[in-house]
């Protein structure tokens, strides 16, 4: 199964510039996802982040895991268990930077849920760039009520 752009932000509140994941594929029922990531010259931190040299920030490749697995977590539930429902990334662990990841490439995520305790989840993934490991991390999230 594969979401686009356009099924993503129907299950999350992100939008242009900060609807960072471009493709969610591979999914396995709140398991697994891979997520695509067109990190591009015109992106929107390129500019400041550092001009002459760009690299993606890699505060926002834990931005891109954190999108990916709210995508697979939102898709996998029963629409009125999400609807109403908000994902908040509560803590990353173990998170590293293995290599910059350079403008004008696809950054592929591969995302694992770990486990589930009522609305805390805990995933971890591996961010390549054709096939060269790029960053890893730990993380959690929980789901919360819009307000």
């Amino acid at each position: 199964m594969t979401l686009n752009k356009k099924e993503i932000s129907e299950l999350l509140p992100h939008r242009e510039p900060m609807l960072l994941i471009d493709k969610l594929y591979d999914i396995k029922k709140l398991i697994s996802a891979s997520a695509l990531v067109n990190v591009k010259r015109d992106s929107f931190f390129v500019q400041g982040h550092f001009p002459d040299n760009p690299v993606m920030p890699g505060v926002l490749i834990v931005e891109c895991f954190g999108q990916a697995a709210a995508a697979l977590t939102a898709h996998g539930l029963d629409k009125s268990t999400y609807e109403n429902k908000l994902v908040f990334l509560m803590g990353v662990e173990k998170a590293r930077f293995r290599n910059p990841v350079i403008p004008d490439c696809e950054l592929i995520l591969k995302i694992e849920a770990i486990r589930s305790h009522g609305r805390v989840w805990k995933y971890k993934g591996e961010a390549f760039v054709n096939e060269i490991k790029m960053a890893d991390a730990v993380w959690s999230a929980t789901i919360v009520d819009k307000k």
